[in-house]
C-alpha cells in the first residue's frame, strides 16, 4: 500500500525498528493508561529528533518531523500526541540554548544523550502570545526562584524527566517582572500530579494535571531570553512547530482509519480515492508551512499561514474519516473498536488550541493588513 509509504520510510530513517515494536504490542494496549509506546520511543532516540547533530541529536528537518509524527499517528496516537508536546519544548528551548553565550547548549546535549522527555508547561491556550503570558508564577529566593501554578491536561505527566515551562518572575526587591523559560526536574518536591483525562480515546498519552506549590529551581535552570529571542521562540521555533506536528500527528490518525477502509476494499474506487485525495492535500499543506520553518524571513505572516493550514487540515480530516468511516460498515463497527477508536481521536485536533472559533477575530484582522495578534 502507497499510501504513507514517505512517511513511514522517514520514521525508519530516524527511528528504527520503533514502528515494528509498537505494532507488536497491539492497538488496544499502545491506546491503554499504562501508555506503554512511550518507553520505545524513548529508547529509538525520540527525545533527540530535532536537537542538532553537534549536540549528539538526530537533527530532522521540519519536513522529516512532519513525515514521522503522520506515522506514529497512524499507529499510535497517543503517542504522536503525547510526544508532540515534548518536541514543541525542545523547539522553544532551541534558540534560547543556542544563541546564548553560555553553556546552555549543555542542556540539548543531555536531552538527547540522556533520552530526557519533557512535558509541556507552557500556557499555549493563547498561540502567538501564550508562551510570553506565562502561565505560572515565580518568586526570586537565594539561588533560584520558587514556582507555583497548574498545568491541565499536561501530556507525559508520569515519564517526564523534565517540565519546561514560562513562568513570570516577580523580583520583590526590585519590583520587576521578567519573562523566563525554566526546567524543573519531574521529582522537585511540590509537584503534585492529579488525575484529569478521563476519556478513553488518546488515554496512553499521560495527559494528568500538574499542580506545582513553591518548587524551587536552580538559576542555572531559569532562563531569561531577550526580547529577539521570545520572538523566535514564539513563532519559529515554538508554535509554528506545535501546530505543525500537533495537525500532522492527527492527520496520522485519520490516515490510519483510511488505511483500513482500503485494506478491506470497500465502497467504490472513487470512494477510495476521495479519502486519499482529502488526506494527501491536507499534507501538501502541511509540507509548505514545514518548508517556511527553514526560512528566516521576519514577521508573523507565516504563523496565520500555519493556522490557515490547521483549519484547512481540520476541515479534511473531518470529511476524509466521515466517508471512511461509512465505507468500513456496520460490520467493523460492532466487531472491532479500533475504528470507531480512530473516528474519535482524528476529530481532537478541534480541540487544540487556538480553536478555529477563538483565532477567526485576528486572522480577520490579519486578512485586512494588520499584525497578528491575538490579544
Amino acid at each position: 500500500m502507497n499510501i504513507l509509504r514517505t512517511e513511514r520510510e522517514a520514521l525508519e530513517r530516524y527511528l528504527p525498528g520503533l514502528e515494528g515494536q509498537l505494532r507488536a504490542i497491539g492497538f488496544e494496549e499502545l491506546e491503554s493508561a499504562s501508555a506503554p509506546a512511550i518507553a520505545p520511543f524513548r529508547n529509538a532516540g525520540g527525545a533527540g529528533l530535532l536537537i542538532p547533530k553537534r549536540f549528539h541529536g538526530l537533527e530532522a528537518s521540519p519536513l522529516a518531523a512532519l513525515r514521522i509524527h503522520r506515522a506514529l499517528g497512524s499507529c499510535a496516537p497517543s503517542l504522536a500526541v503525547a510526544t508532540t508536546m515534548h518536541q514543541f519544548s525542545v523547539a522553544m528551548l532551541l534558540p534560547i540554548c543556542t544563541k546564548a553565550e553560555g553553556m546552555e547548549w549543555v542542556l540539548l546535549q543531555a536531552i538527547a544523550q540522556q533520552r530526557l522527555l519533557l512535558a509541556s508547561g507552557f500556557a499555549e491556550g493563547d498561540t502567538g502570545r501564550s508562551a510570553l503570558k506565562p502561565a505560572m508564577r515565580g518568586s526570586k529566593v537565594p539561588g533560584g526562584i520558587l514556582v507555583s501554578g497548574s498545568k491541565k491536561p499536561c501530556s507525559l505527566s508520569r515519564s517526564m524527566n523534565l517540565l519546561t515551562a514560562s513562568v513570570s518572575v516577580v523580583d520583590a526587591h526590585a519590583g520587576s517582572e521578567r519573562f523566563a523559560v525554566t526546567l524543573i526536574a519531574a521529582e522537585s518536591k511540590g509537584i503534585e500530579r492529579r488525575p484529569f483525562w478521563n476519556n478513553i480515546v488518546l488515554n496512553g498519552a499521560e495527559s494528568d494535571e500538574l499542580l506545582l506549590d513553591n518548587v524551587f529551581v536552580p538559576e542555572r535552570l531559569v532562563f531569561y531570553p531577550d526580547p529577539t529571542v521570545q520572538e523566535d521562540s514564539t513563532e519559529g521555533s515554538g508554535f509554528l512547530w506545535f501546530e505543525l506536528l500537533i495537525s500532522a500527528s492527527y492527520l496520522g490518525i485519520a490516515s490510519g482509519l483510511a488505511e483500513r477502509a482500503i485494506a478491506a476494499k470497500r465502497g467504490e474506487a472513487s470512494d477510495r480515492v476521495a479519502v486519499v485525495g482529502e488526506l494527501e492535500s491536507a499534507m501538501a499543506g502541511l509540507e509548505s508551512v514545514a518548508a517556511s520553518l527553514e526560512d528566516k524571513e521576519p514577521g508573523n505572516g507565516k504563523l496565520a499561514r500555519a493556522l490557515f493550514v490547521r483549519y484547512s487540515v481540520q476541515h479534511a480530516i473531518e470529511r476524509a474519516t466521515a466517508c471512511a468511516f461509512e465505507l468500513l460498515g456496520g460490520t467493523a463497527f460492532i466487531r472491532s473498536p479500533e475504528a470507531s477508536y480512530l473516528y474519535a481521536a482524528a476529530r481532537g485536533l478541534a480541540f487544540h488550541p487556538p480553536s478555529r472559533l477563538a483565532a477567526t477575530a485576528a486572522l480577520d484582522r490579519f486578512i485586512g493588513g494588520e499584525d497578528l495578534n491575538f490579544g
